[in-house]
């Protein structure tokens, strides 16, 4: 048996039906489905490569429309923040500074991994045929896996606490 009456009070601060909200989880599942999608195309068609004229324009051009793709995920995920209702015990000092302590985190972790991998590494120059000389190994990659995905989630959590 399990006890889902933590999880019901939760998602009585959530509206679902609300359209941003909606906006938001459409724009962040859309995003890694867009590129993935893309970046898989061009590795077995070399299309965006020709079209560009190399796979350096090719990884550029789909750089800055991730870069701008992500601009509508926050506008989205800010405005679905403003419209959601709010949890009493998380308007206080403490929460936003945990929650400015969390994004600082997040964006450390964001540049550092954005500064390690540059930008073909960061926006999937390896489908285009970019490959690095060797594979990154320092900070952040050293501390985690994954550090842009989890200084991304960090710095919306610490966004969401705020």
């Amino acid at each position: 048996q399990v006890d889902v009456t933590a999880m019901a009070r939760l998602f009585g601060y959530v509206d679902v039906t609300d359209s941003g909200f909606i906006a938001a989880v459409f724009s962040i599942a859309f995003n890694p489905f867009f590129w993935n999608v893309v970046a898989r195309w061009e590795h077995k068609t070399r299309a965006l490569s020709r079209v560009f004229g190399s796979p350096h324009a090719a990884c550029y051009c789909l750089g800055a429309v991730i870069l701008m793709l992500n601009c509508v995920r926050s506008h989205c995920f800010t405005e679905a923040m403003k419209s959601q209702p709010k949890m009493e015990g998380l308007d206080c000092h403490w929460a936003y500074y945990s929650g400015l302590a969390i994004l600082a985190v997040g964006t450390l972790f964001v540049i550092s991994s954005f500064l390690a991998l540059g930008f073909t590494g960061t926006f999937l120059g390896d489908y285009f045929g970019i490959l690095m000389e060797a594979k990154v190994t320092h900070f952040p990659f050293s501390v985690l896996d994954n550090p842009m995905y989890w200084g991304s989630t960090a710095v919306y959590l610490g966004w969401s606490l705020m």
